[in-house]
């Protein structure tokens, strides 16, 4: 930061100039305050998105996971099922064949 001293006798500054210097640095701690704050702001803004999302994940998991109880309990069912209906075919087919056999 260059700073000009107008009214400098003697090397020394004179109270404008102090006063000039002082209100500069307050502006340039008040601007650097400012983007500390915008910056915070964001950050925060930021937290809320991820926190919005961690949630709708969550509740996305909870579905999911309900969905794939679901199809396990189908799969399981089906699979009783198709067991019991190829003990059925075969038996049927012991059946036909012990007919087959005693007609010849």
């Amino acid at each position: 930061m260059a700073l000009r001293f107008a009214g400098r006798r003697n090397g020394q500054m004179s109270e404008t100039d102090s006063i000039e210097i002082a209100s500069r640095r307050l502006s340039l701690a008040l601007d650097a305050l400012e983007a500390a704050a915008d910056r915070r702001a964001e950050t925060d803004r930021d937290e809320e998105t991820l926190a919005a999302q961690i949630q709708a994940l969550g509740s996305d998991r909870a579905r999911l996971a309900s969905e794939l109880d679901q199809s396990a309990a189908r799969s399981r069912a089906l699979e009783a099922a198709n067991r019991d209906a190829a003990a059925r075919i075969a038996a049927a087919v012991e059946t036909i064949n012990g007919v087959l056999t005693d007609g010849n």
